[in-house]
């Protein structure tokens, strides 16, 4: 996407779905930009140093309150410097820039900012009433549904002027309950050899686009290409739109990609830019590199650095993980939630096990082992199996921690944008993880209790005021309950969930014996049994 130019010394633009729209800003009609909605202040200059990526510019934002923020600003092409504004209250606010550019130094003006409206609810941050959970600014929670499409970044990056496969395939993904897109802001190809029945048109490895000049081949790192991240904010932005947070992972390193030297001046130059650019987004979410050290490539300290510096460049303060469970089991403090990479079959006790390990903090699998298959094998993992995917995200989620799913036709560099162009048999069952999304609304899973055994067989969550939710294994004809003493001869309810197709059963009475137990219902897989018993009395 190439921004249009413009004759004004400063133009103010609100992101949309694609692109931006423009208008004049001045003193006298001061801009109304919406809470936690993120807007442009662009500057054109006459003149540019030779690499006008490295012209240091900032602005700093005060409300009438005396809110302060500083944030850093980046280039943006065609003469053009940008600040990417996303205000954290409605009302009236100042800003004033500074650059060692005089053109771009002590420019000042207003904005009246909007309240936010409805479907604004801000960045996604930590709980701080319960350290296992997330939130968004206004309050309510956020329960992350994470699905891995590294190469998402690639579906329309050729097509200067629309996405329209990246609007398809986000649209699918959030009518089926995904909150979270796992992605890299570039990848080059896979290192596995690649199913010879691969339709090339669903083959996204190896593209022409690149971050830097030249290209993956020949590349120049001493300057970055700005259409490529022009085209890959579409993408940011479409994921804002849609409610899904774009985790985004800066670097990989087993994707053949040709980056420059570990902390260069090009180096540190892309990785600046990328923060510069994209830390104003309210669904951002920082990972500093997939596979992190895994490679070889670098080494903690390299990750440490990286951090350090993410931390300090960052005005919005957005979460940081790193996609590496050794990194973030050894220095949990430097990072605000684990991601873990655990394939074990026995997924429940090992989640739990992290939980212990690594206090305070939420914890994402983002990689279970389990790799959804699909119309051409890409990469098999430990289980491709639909249902088998599903029983282990849901394990997760027993265990108290969050899931990632992957399916084997979008998450590397094989992509089916129109799931309905596949025979039935290959799509994939993404309904399944709407229906999970159904039973954490419903019962607001990310504030229940997990970790206790209530029962003689599977997993449960409580709220520790007489519902349980218990996970049922498929295997399980009856559960035995283990309830408390002070409940038996009164009666509980009984609700069954069915997570292949979401629906429930029709509540039915019990009552509590000394040895309560419920018969399971028929069907294939493991179920989810809602119970509530009346309160014990203190």
């Amino acid at each position: 996407m190439r921004l249009p130019a413009f004759a004004p010394h400063l133009l103010l633009a609100s992101c949309v779905a694609i692109g931006h729209s423009f208008v004049h800003a001045d003193e006298a009609s001061p801009q109304t930009p919406t809470q936690w909605e993120v807007t442009e202040l662009r500057f054109q200059v006459d003149s540019l140093a030779d690499n006008p990526v490295d012209t240091p510019f900032s602005a700093t934002f005060e409300s009438e309150s005396g809110q302060a923020i500083s944030i850093p600003g980046f280039y943006d092409g065609d003469q053009t410097y940008c600040i990417r504004f996303t205000p954290s209250a409605a009302g009236k606010w100042t800003y004033t820039t500074a650059s060692t550019t005089n053109a771009l130094n002590n420019q000042s003006g207003k904005l009246t900012v909007s309240p936010a409206t409805d479907e604004r609810r801000g960045g996604i941050e930590l709980d701080p009433d319960n350290d296992r959970q997330f939130q968004f600014q206004n309050g309510d929670r956020y329960y992350p549904i994470a699905f891995e499409c590294d190469w998402l970044f690639a579906l329309d990056a050729e097509n200067a002027n629309d996405i329209p496969k990246t609007r398809q395939f986000v649209d699918t993904l959030a009518e089926n309950g995904f909150n979270q897109v796992v992605l890299n802001v570039f990848a080059y190809d896979v290192k596995w050899a690649k199913d010879d029945r691969l339709d090339t048109k669903y083959e996204y490895g190896s593209p022409k686009v690149y971050p830097f000049a030249g290209d993956n081949e020949s590349p120049d790192h001493s300057k970055l290409n700005i259409e490529y991240f022009q085209r890959l904010d579409r993408v940011i932005e479409y994921l804002d739109q849609k409610g899904i947070a774009a985790h985004l992972m800066v670097y990989v390193w087993n994707k053949r990609v040709n980056w420059p030297e570990a902390n260069s001046d090009a180096d540190n130059r892309y990785f600046d830019y990328v923060v510069r650019r994209y830390q104003a987004y309210p669904n951002l979410i920082w990972d500093i590199s997939k596979e992190a050290l895994g490679y070889g490539h670098n080494d903690v300290t390299y990750i440490h650095g990286r951090i350090k510096r993410l931390r300090e460049l960052d005005a919005y303060q957005r979460l940081i993980t790193v996609h590496d469970y050794g990194y973030c089991r050894r220095f949990a403090d430097k990072i605000d939630f684990v991601s873990v990479q655990l394939w074990q079959s026995e997924l429940y006790h090992v989640m739990r096990e992290v939980c212990k390990n690594i206090p305070g903090k939420p914890i994402l699998n983002i990689e279970h082992g389990g790799y959804e298959k699909g119309p051409y094998v890409v990469f098999n993992g430990n289980y491709t199996s639909p249902e088998v995917c599903l029983e282990r995200s849901y394990q997760c989620v027993f265990a108290g921690t969050f899931p990632t799913h992957y399916w084997q036709g979008a998450a590397w560099n094989v992509i089916v944008p129109d799931v309905t162009e596949l025979a039935p048999a290959d799509r994939p069952r993404l309904e399944y993880y709407r229906h999970l999304q159904t039973l954490v609304e419903k019962y607001d899973l990310g504030n229940l209790i997990a970790g206790d055994k209530r029962s003689n067989a599977g997993f449960c969550l409580h709220n520790g005021k007489g519902q349980v939710l218990y996970y049922v294994p498929k295997e399980n004809d009856f559960l035995g309950l283990r309830l408390p003493s002070e409940v038996r001869g009164q009666t509980m309810s009984l609700t069954w969930f069915n997570p292949f197709d979401g629906t429930f059963s029709e509540t039915t009475q019990q009552k509590i014996e000394q040895w309560p137990a419920v018969k399971v219902p028929g069907g294939d897989g493991f179920r989810i049994l809602i119970l509530n018993h009346p309160v014990a009395s203190e």
